[in-house]
């Protein structure tokens, strides 16, 4: 075997130490697994509580790392958070809700981004907004200057010090003419975060629509919001004077769910994924079914399996919703390295996702990553400067090697190419992958894959 990454190689995550997983591979998934709430939707959603005078109740909460964050980010800003009525259930109270002193936020935000989506409620709420530098997964840049310069528009005060950024807002935040220069999700959530209690109306131009950015407006508007949105990526707040707790199930984790579909085709398995929803995932059946996936769809959920012929490559563009995601580009490359042909896949949002790719080709895939991207009389989503490409030739036989998690999508990935090697593989740095799979070796163990936890 060989070992890709240590602890002292240049750009490998201080994370890498974590739980080890020993995966003997060549063994088909099989089974059913469970998706809760978004990992997308319900961080944010949690958030939103402190916009409300009375408690909130969010249903169907992933009990995943992620989450536990931002619970402690809000006890620490004074927010009660208990267990619900029934399994997955938060009740959030932010009767009590004050302001945390830098060494608290910053001890429990540990690699979370989340902590700058709390701005805006607590601009509302307290007048001031502390945020320490951020982290989350190495994927590429991913600069708050949207959010920063979003909430100057409202009127925030931005102070940039050493240790964070410190925001106040002496005279409250006001509606705002507000224009991506990019349609970031992150941003588009911080911009209806802010404008619901801001006076006035805000006009946000180039927003982002993902499913999940639709459930929060839906938390949102139960909260006494007032949020239009137009189908060239317009959305209209109107501000309130005050709002009130939700009760609100949480959004499937489509994420998720498209990982373990690719995980079916990956291992020539057969996967039902209990949760899923066809109209979330339109654009991705369309490509898994392209590549030569089957599926069925009940009221239950999705299950995903191999169709009778062999795999076939195919050209993917990762773009914003209602494009390819982003996060499924990960684990459909480990597919990819299984289906006949010369298959291409364009990472056209963040410029680092596909160096993951390193650790596939020291386990026998044929991938060349070309880091200024490809052009082609196909191409449908506009060339960005900062795009990439990888060219996957297959199918090739995987084998073991010994293999250190890079992120969250990415370790993931990791896992499923194991399983689908032939041999031993040892993956470092698990852990991460709790950020955003509930329950992930119990759904392993329920699926048959053969693996021992070993550090």
């Amino acid at each position: 075997m060989t070992l890709i990454g240590d602890a002292k190689t240049p750009g490998t995550p201080a994370y890498a130490s974590g739980e080890v997983l020993e995966i003997r591979g060549g063994r088909s998934l099989k089974g059913q697994v469970d998706v809760r709430g978004a990992k997308n939707l319900a961080t944010k959603a949690m958030v939103a509580s402190l916009l409300g005078e009375t408690p909130s109740i969010l249903r169907d909460v992933p009990d995943i790392r992620d989450v536990e964050v931002v619970r402690s980010l809000l006890e620490v800003h004074g927010v009660h958070v208990t267990e619900g009525d029934e399994p997955g259930a938060l009740v959030l109270d932010p009767a009590d809700a004050k302001s945390a002193n830098f060494e608290e936020i910053d001890a429990h935000a540990g690699s979370s981004r989340i902590p700058i989506l709390f701005c805006g409620p607590l601009l509302h709420l307290l007048g001031q907004a502390f945020i320490p530098d951020l982290g989350g997964c190495r994927i590429g840049d991913r600069p708050i200057d949207f959010h920063l310069d979003a909430l100057r528009k409202f009127g925030a005060i931005v102070d940039k010090q050493p240790s964070g950024i410190r925001l106040s807002a002496p005279e409250g935040l006001h509606g705002a003419h507000i224009e991506l220069p990019y349609p970031s999700v992150g941003a588009t959530e911080q911009v209806l975060l802010t404008a619901v209690r801001a006076k006035g109306v805000t006009e946000l131009r180039n927003a982002a629509i993902e499913p999940e950015i639709m459930d929060l407006i839906g938390v949102l508007q139960k909260m006494g919001a007032i949020i239009s949105y137009e189908p060239n990526r317009v959305i209209f707040i109107e501000g309130v004077d005050e709002l009130r707790g939700y009760d609100h199930r949480s959004l499937f984790d489509r994420n998720e769910a498209a990982s373990w579909a690719c995980a079916a085709l990956a291992t020539d398995g057969d996967i039902f994924v209990k949760g899923a929803r066809q109209y979330e995932m339109l654009t991705f059946l369309n490509v898994y079914r392209k590549v030569g996936g089957d599926f069925d769809i009940t009221d239950e959920g999705i299950r995903f399996r191999r169709g009778k012929a062999p795999l076939k490559a195919i050209t993917v563009e990762t773009d914003v919703h209602p494009g390819f995601m982003t996060d499924w580009q990960q684990p459909l490359i480990v597919a990819l390295t299984q289906a006949n042909g010369q298959s291409v896949v364009h990472e056209t949002v963040y410029e680092n996702r596909l160096g993951f790719t390193r650790a596939l080709v020291q386990m026998g895939a044929d991938i060349v990553v070309h880091e200024d991207g490809l052009e082609g009389e196909y191409r449908r989503v506009p060339r960005r400067a900062l795009e990439q490409a990888a060219v996957i030739n297959g199918p090739t036989p995987l084998h073991g090697a010994d293999i250190v998690v890079p992120d969250l999508r990415g370790g993931f990935s990791y896992v499923v190419a194991a399983l689908a090697a032939e041999g031993t593989s040892r993956v470092s740095g698990v852990g991460i992958i709790r950020r955003g799979y509930e329950k992930f070796f119990e759904k392993l163990t329920a699926l048959g894959a053969d693996f021992d936890v070993v550090g």
